[in-house]
């Protein structure tokens, strides 16, 4: 099937900065970016997985940081950029959709949430979006997901969270549209990540997600990649202020 994808000229020697980019999707996306002859520089908290990835390309490279220290965010941004240059496209991918019964949220475990899973990206956006307005122009694509489209329980503060992110990518491309950056969200159904397999695929749970898809498949990261992608490359130069699907029409 990668034998069949479509090559982005525009995407070759660009700068792309990655959050998350150790493993699941944002692993894919890095690859991809990759494959593309991109500039990648991925944050992740993981070093062990970071490392291993960036040793398999010659244009990707890393930084270990904690996304809910926004210094350490700002701090790693800035020696990506002393590497690679400014960044020219940012995937705001990182998060964690760990389980939660809403009786046990507390207050800090609320506010923990919300900066593992929405705050950042703003962060991100703030760093970025200077060396996009000096380039003229770049993208910018924000991670969401469709749990809360589906009224998905079991993780309220999450849910939240990935609501926000069409909140701040419709308000962002009108703030940013005027340099020509454009800001864009991808919405995943589930992905079948190592991750979402190790914790919570089970035999009955897909049978079932699969039934209330459209599509018969289960998704692979690859196929949320080949979005990002796409929304990054001179193809999608109309595009901004939107969320784009790829949930297999399973809402």
């Amino acid at each position: 099937m990668a034998d069949n994808f479509a090559n982005y000229p525009s995407l070759k020697d660009k700068t792309v900065y990655i959050t998350g980019g150790a493993s699941g999707i944002g692993e894919q996306v890095v690859r991809a970016f990759a494959a593309q002859g991109a500039k990648v520089g991925f944050v992740d908290l993981d070093a062990d997985g970071a490392a291993k990835l960036s040793a398999e390309f010659e244009n990707v490279t890393h930084e270990i940081c904690d996304l809910r220290d926004i210094d350490g965010l700002r701090a790693a941004f800035g020696r990506l950029k002393e590497r690679i240059g400014g960044a020219q496209v940012l995937v705001n991918n990182a998060a964690r959709d760990d389980r939660h019964d809403w009786r046990d949220v507390t207050p800090e475990y609320w506010d923990e949430r919300q900066a593992t899973n929405i705050r950042h990206m703003f962060f991100a956006i703030q760093a970025a979006a200077p060396d996009m307005i000096e380039a003229g122009g770049g993208s910018i694509i924000n991670m969401g997901s469709n749990s809360w489209f589906q009224a998905s329980g079991g993780f309220p503060a999450y849910t939240t969270a990935k609501s926000a992110v069409q909140g701040l990518t419709r308000t962002m491309a009108r703030d940013l549209g005027g340099h020509r950056i454009r800001v864009n969200a991808v919405i995943p159904g589930w992905v079948m990540t190592d991750r979402q397999k190790e914790l919570w695929v089970t035999p009955e749970a897909l049978a079932d997600h699969l039934e209330r898809q459209c599509l018969p498949d289960p998704i692979e990261p690859v196929y949320i990649a080949r979005m990002v992608l796409f929304l990054s490359s001179d193809d999608a130069m109309m595009c901004t202020a939107n969320s784009y699907m790829v949930e297999a029409g399973s809402i």
